[in-house]
């Protein structure tokens, strides 16, 4: 009996053996990167590949500042360095958020206050030498430092390091045009911290 037994062991313990050599069946280490896998994705909130992850939502813009106004407007926020446009809503219930992007200064900002759009230039130099299009001016200091919105036809943003001080507020060519259709002579440009 003693031997039966021990020749059962033995036999049981060689296909054991072969068992977990085989080339075909996955390694405990791979079996087990799938559930790690999945419970990354789900405490995260973020799954692999292409499925509605953290990856493929797309970017919320930020909300326009509180006191940023009423009415028809361009909102600047100076430590967001960004502008949003303000029309009245469509379906005439208050007002909405038309259009925001990113906006990129030189060397001197305005006040945070109330201006409004003072004039407009199609195709110019800005005062810091480069060519630029769709300007609108809404302000110039007590220094005669001009402040306003363009678009470098190069494409180029200011050095806010720069030496040179220059009131330009520079955006991308697309957001020029935009910004061009929205702002006219007298729209209110309320300047924010």
């Amino acid at each position: 009996m003693t031997a039966l037994t021990a020749a059962a062991i033995a036999v049981v313990a060689f296909f054991a053996y072969q068992a977990s050599a085989a080339d075909d069946r996955p390694s405990a280490a791979a079996s087990e990167e799938p559930s790690a896998s999945a419970s990354e994705g789900d405490s995260d909130g973020a799954g692999g590949g292409g499925g509605g992850g953290e990856g493929a939502e797309e970017p919320t813009d930020p909300a326009l500042p509180e006191e940023s106004g009423t009415g028809r407007r361009v909102v600047y926020a100076l430590a967001q360095q960004r502008v949003w446009l303000v029309d009245a809503a469509a379906d005439g219930s208050g007002e909405e958020v038309t259009s925001t992007f990113e906006v990129f200064p030189s060397s001197v900002g305005p006040e945070p206050g109330e201006y409004a759009i003072t004039s407009r230039t199609a195709q110019g130099t800005g005062s810091d030498g480069v060519p630029m299009e769709h300007a609108v001016i809404f302000h110039a200091d007590a220094e005669g430092i001009v402040f306003g919105f363009s678009a470098a036809t190069d494409g180029s943003v200011p050095n806010p390091e720069s030496e040179l001080r220059t009131g330009a507020i520079r955006q991308s060519r697309g957001d020029g045009d935009t910004m061009w259709e929205f702002a006219e002579e007298g729209t209110a440009v309320v300047v924010v911290a």
